[in-house]
């Protein structure tokens, strides 16, 4: 029996506690999209609850571009930089935002995935730089960072290494994979490429293929760093330079889109950020909201890889269900899909539209599958995945009980027939 792995410290109430980020070596290589092998893979890894007797309570929670591993608790080594991304993430978390997991306020005892219930799982995606192997890995050919030699990679490729994680640790079924955003695209994937292994399938704030408007966005973000001469074609690791002036516009940018115009009125308007009036400069922030991106520019720099963003970019941009699994058609994608499904969009988020959740609602559906969609109001954009938690987490632990009561009710049946 697996027990609580990683925990390090006594649990105060609603959290999962201290908590320590693993790693695991795969001893077999990953067949990428690209039609490559990629060989070693360290995967870094936390687990919350205890896993039961039969294997078969375990919630793969997959994060977004600028996640990591660690989701929930307090890191045994807080970062020098928080992972908490949202909108006022500092306002909200104060000094222990730095230490907290990116999902905290979703996972542990009586949350959203309850840990009381639950074994859940969080890893570094594929391409990572918090521990799983990427671009700033070593590549065993060269015996120096990969760099742009490394393969391009898919959001499938993704779920395939954490398929392959998952097979280490023994755990063959997953009662749940759910994720926000990019972690929606993974439970998507997960529920179409392993049909017959995923109970349900929890995408938040997400889409089965990116709009061209945030296709757009992301070639924006990517140019400006590799644009950037620092970048020096990818391969910057041990020159004494980094790419962060790019970096930090491609932040810039990818921070507004996961905004709404309304949040950013609210929260700044036009007021200026040092003076009652402006001072006639060219270089200098002048309005709080200019100040605010710089300060989001300078922070993301210091814990983000160039290249994972240029890498976990792309593979955000080619995500799309109909093309990969359904030959243009969304329904015949989702024809195998077997898990229960639940879409959670919100109101205000312009990147990944609450349209986008109803398609793929519409298309299970059409095809007789179970799925829900909820719509919630909420004014801050895309980011309202991570602001809105205490709206999301009645939804979400009515669906998952719902599971569980069905879940028992088909062991019972079983054991009378």
């Amino acid at each position: 029996m697996i027990s609580r792995m990683g925990r390090v410290s006594t649990v105060a109430p609603g959290s999962v506690g201290v908590v320590e980020t693993r790693y695991l070596d795969l001893p077999t290589p990953v067949r990428l999209d690209c039609g490559r092998e990629l060989h070693p893979i360290r995967v870094a890894y936390e687990t919350y609850g205890d896993l039961s007797p039969a294997r078969d309570n375990v919630i793969l929670v997959c994060h977004a571009l600028s996640g990591d591993a660690h989701a929930a608790g307090f890191a045994s080594t807080p970062p020098a930089e928080s992972t908490r991304d949202g909108f006022a993430a500092e306002d909200r978390d104060g000094t222990a935002g730095k230490g907290l997991g990116w999902w905290d306020g979703m996972i542990g005892p009586g949350k959203a995935f309850d840990t009381d219930h639950y074994y859940v799982v969080s890893t570094n995606l594929l391409g990572g730089c918090r521990g799983t192997t990427g671009p700033s890995s070593i590549d065993p050919d060269s015996g120096r960072p990969y760099g742009s030699d490394f393969p391009v990679i898919t959001v499938a490729d993704m779920v395939r290494t954490e398929r392959a994680f998952l097979d280490v640790l023994g755990i063959e079924r997953l009662a749940a994979v759910a994720g926000g955003s990019l972690g929606g695209m993974q439970a998507l994937a997960w529920a179409v490429l392993f049909p017959d292994q995923v109970d349900a399938a929890v995408a938040i704030a997400s889409t089965h293929a990116l709009q061209p408007q945030g296709v757009a966005w992301n070639a924006i973000a990517r140019a400006s760093i590799m644009r950037d001469p620092a970048w020096q074609g990818g391969h910057y690791h041990g020159t004494g330079q980094t790419p962060d002036a790019g970096m930090g516009v491609a932040r810039m940018v990818g921070h507004i889109t996961y905004l709404s115009a309304q949040s950013l009125s609210d929260k700044f308007g036009r007021r200026l950020q040092f003076a009652d009036d402006i001072r006639y400069t060219i270089t200098e922030p002048e309005y709080q909201v200019e100040s605010y991106l710089r300060h989001q520019a300078e922070s993301f720099v210091k814990r983000f890889d160039a290249n994972t963003y240029l890498y976990t970019s792309r593979a955000l941009t080619y995500f799309d269900l109909a093309r990969e699994h359904g030959g243009g058609s969304l329904a015949r994608a989702l024809e195998g899909v077997a898990a229960r499904t639940l879409l959670i969009a919100f109101s205000s988020d312009w990147l990944y539209p609450p349209s986008d959740s109803a398609e793929i609602s519409d298309a299970l559906r059409s095809l007789g599958k179970p799925v829900e969609f909820h719509m919630i109001e909420a004014p801050y954009g895309h980011d309202c995945f991570l602001l809105e938690e205490a709206r999301q987490t009645p939804i979400i632990r009515r669906f998952l009980a719902e599971g569980r009561v069905a879940a028992t009710m088909d062991v019972e049946e079983r054991g009378l027939t």
